[in-house]
């Protein structure tokens, strides 16, 4: 389906859903844009596709830091290091990219969100006591609601480098694979691995959109505009979800990524059978 067929308002909408839902879960859009593009056009190869969903996570999760950044529910301190992390393995991931073949791609995505979907329901959540070790957190939100978690800041820091890369290798952002690690891994209330998930999300996905753009797999052409489409979608959806997610408790939010998780991967199992 070529661009003018889809068109820049459909893209719109996508975007504006993607970005609503994303930000709702903390993962970001991309990881209900990339399987949703390869749906959508599966005659361009796997460096353009995340190259256009890598651009419009950067904006989704820069829209929904500020949201939750009002909400004050984003750990600036763990999210700041786990950023940093992030950055050699997302650059690595976006160059590699280039050498993968569409069918391989799919495959992969398809087993990486069944995979996460099975941890988040069956996983053992980290211990929050202080005799597992860790920083002690303490967050207050806009609401007046206090957090109290410890934050084990190395480990956090390993998992956040291999998370660079696999996230921006596939095009999903990362906030799909940090949200569970957080959670289950790292031991953050759902609420604040969200929102922090977000702005780890934001610098990962701009410093990726850099290396694709510095190497031409956003060229001033359909890629570039299906891009900016999403894009403005995205901002839009993104101040959405952030401001439902208020309202929905932490397992909710977690159900909902899951269920998101199981369907997106079947189908893309599905069609690289």
């Amino acid at each position: 389906m070529a661009f003018e067929s889809w068109t820049a308002f459909g893209l719109v909408g996508l975007g504006l859903a993607a970005g609503a839902f994303g930000t709702l879960v903390g993962a970001g859009g991309g990881f209900i844009l990339t399987p949703i593009l390869l749906l959508v056009y599966p005659h361009e190869s796997p460096r353009t596709i995340t190259a256009i969903s890598l651009m419009a996570v950067f904006f989704n999760a820069a829209s929904g830091s500020i949201a939750y950044a009002r909400q004050r529910r984003i750990d600036l301190r763990s999210g700041l290091v786990f950023g940093a992390a992030t950055l050699p393995g997302s650059i690595a991931g976006a160059i590699a990219v280039e050498h993968v073949g569409r069918e391989l791609f799919d495959l992969l995505m398809g087993v990486l969100l069944a995979v996460l979907a099975v941890w988040l329901v069956f996983g053992n959540r980290a211990p929050r006591t202080e005799d597992h070790g860790g920083t002690l957190r303490v967050l207050t939100d806009a609401t007046g609601f206090t957090y109290r978690y410890h934050v084990p800041v190395v480990r956090g820091a390993i998992l956040s480098v291999g998370v660079g890369f696999v996230s921006t290798f596939l095009g999903i952002g990362g906030g799909v694979v940090h949200v569970p690690l957080l959670v289950r891994a790292l031991g953050f209330p759902t609420h604040i691995a969200t929102a922090t998930s977000h702005f780890v999300l934001a610098i990962m996905a701009g410093s990726a959109t850099a290396t694709h753009l510095a190497s031409g797999a956003l060229s001033f052409g359909h890629g570039l505009r299906r891009a900016l489409a999403l894009s403005l979608g995205v901002v839009i959806g993104a101040q959405a979800g952030a401001r439902l997610s208020v309202n929905l408790s932490g397992r909710t939010i977690e159900l909902l990524l899951v269920g998101a998780l199981a369907i997106l991967s079947v189908r893309l199992l599905v069609g690289a059978a």
